[in-house]
């Protein structure tokens, strides 16, 4: 039952993004083209409330469970960073959709966007299968 709050907040933070137009593929076409600062203060909001967010979860939180909630230390490469933009850069503008609103747009009826829903979770899959085995 208690699940049901992190159904609610996805369903209403898939509202946010659909009524902030983060969804929208001429926002995003216009973002890339340095026409429209609309997505980069809709990212800019994003990311100062996630760094808000991990800095309170750092000061010794805990989860649903009781249990002290730990950060990893994250790996530094240059190179995985740099293929993993690149890697989501090239899907973004194929698709013209982040992974975040590919799911917004399922719920508002643009049905083609399962087949990326189905390739994103594919792909996920598949660097599991593959991580044990990529450079660090």
């Amino acid at each position: 039952m208690r699940n049901i709050v992190y159904v609610i907040l996805g369903v209403l933070f898939g509202i946010a993004m659909y009524k902030g137009e983060a969804a929208s593929w001429f926002r995003i076409f216009e973002m890339f083209h340095f026409q429209s600062f609309h997505m980069y203060g809709f990212m800019a909001t994003a990311l100062g409330v996630g760094m808000i967010g991990m800095q309170w979860l750092k000061r010794g939180k805990k989860d649903v469970d009781g249990q002290f909630i730990e950060i990893a230390p994250k790996q530094r490469s240059i190179t995985r960073y740099l293929a993993g933009g690149a890697i989501f850069g090239m899907g973004w503008a194929l698709v013209g959709a982040c992974p975040g609103p590919i799911f917004v747009l399922i719920g508002v009826g643009v049905w083609p966007m399962l087949i990326v829903a189905a390739f994103a979770v594919l792909g996920t899959f598949l660097y599991g299968v593959v991580k044990t085995n990529l450079p660090h």
